[in-house]
């Protein structure tokens, strides 16, 4: 055999630690290729599990019409876009109230969906800003409403005891329904290229004229909620009322700055003082909370009108604390009542 001579020894370390690196830089390799087969093993079997889940709380009528959707839990789940609905497809969600969506009232008098709040309560990851309701399971019972009335829908979002089913129509974040004119393509482009002009002109004009109609057509629902009211017809009122909420206009701001319009507060007062004569006590307070919260502030109307009487005795506990959390107290109540029982005040 060979010999190994001085200057074979004096290579070895080198070649040693190439060697060492070389299959260091190979296991490190392979560990990586093994971290991502997990985990991608693990999206996997997430996305089979939200594929399988399924809701035993679906009325019969709308759990026929579900057809095994999955609904998701507050906040929802992650899905890819293949899972997504197309634009012009149609979708079916079931959810548990408190759910996380807003509406409007689009041009069409529709409901369409313009906020999706996680913090709010439960949402579906399918459910977009723009997508159209076209479906709703009725205030009680197994019947299912088509989504044509925004006022009547609002009613059963707010009455209904238990989940909630839509029928949604993807329309991939389209906000045109609250727009009052966009078909003007002279406006367009004037509007892409910095410009002002005919165009311009033309479409401010009728979007002012069509403001003004709007502005008169919401003017007329509030006064014939307030004639429905005073005639007893409670439910009717709470339909126009909830029109007027859906036709807030967008971008509102008032002489005060403020960002409310002051119909918008009224008429969600007034929807309160509905509940409350119907007996209806969970609507009620949801709708004097939702009234106070937009900004609503006679305080001394909340407290002493005949319109939340009933709602002011059925549940005096729960109403007190929604009027403490917009009017808190100057002095704690509980506070007041010891000093009197320490000094004797009030005692005949």
């Amino acid at each position: 055999g060979s010999l190994t001579t001085p200057a074979m020894v004096s290579r070895w370390p080198v070649a040693a630690i190439l060697c060492v690196a070389f299959v260091a830089f190979i296991a490190l390799l392979q560990h990586g290729q093994l971290s991502s087969a997990v985990s991608l093993q693990r999206s996997r079997s997430a996305v089979a599990g939200v594929r399988g889940f399924s809701s035993s709380t679906v009325r019969p009528k709308c759990a026929a019409a579900l057809k095994g959707f999955s609904t998701s839990s507050r906040g929802g789940s992650i899905r890819t876009r293949a899972e997504m609905p197309q634009v012009g497809e149609f979708y079916e969600v079931n959810l548990e109230k408190p759910i996380g969506l807003g509406f409007a009232r689009g041009n069409d008098g529709r409901a369409y969906v313009i906020k999706c709040d996680p913090k709010k309560g439960n949402l579906d990851p399918r459910c977009e800003v723009g997508d159209k309701m076209v479906a709703i399971s009725a205030s009680f019972g197994d019947d299912v409403w088509t989504a044509e009335n925004f006022g009547q829908i609002m009613y059963a979002i707010r009455t209904r005891n238990g989940g909630l089913y839509f029928k949604f129509e993807k329309r991939d974040g389209d906000m045109s329904f609250l727009e009052m004119d966009n078909k003007d393509r002279e406006f367009k482009k004037e509007r892409a290229g910095g410009n002002y002009g005919a165009g311009t002109r033309e479409v401010q004009m009728r979007n002012y004229i069509t403001s003004k109609e709007n502005e008169r057509v919401r003017t007329e629902l509030f006064n014939q909620g307030l004639e429905d009211y005073n005639s007893g017809k409670y439910e009717d009122a709470i339909y126009k009322f909830e029109d007027v909420l859906g036709m807030e206009p967008p971008n509102y701001v008032g002489d005060n700055f403020a960002r409310i319009t002051p119909m918008y507060e009224v008429a969600g007062y007034n929807i309160a003082c509905c509940y409350s004569k119907m007996g209806n006590w969970q609507p009620g307070l949801g709708a004097l909370n939702d009234a106070l919260n937009s900004g609503f502030d006679d305080f001394d109307k909340v407290r002493n009108a005949d319109g939340l009487k009933e709602l002011r005795k059925a549940e005096p506990e729960k109403f007190q604390k929604i009027l403490d959390r917009y009017d808190e107290p100057v002095f704690d109540p509980k506070l007041v009542e010891g000093f009197k029982n320490l000094f004797g005040l009030g005692k005949k």
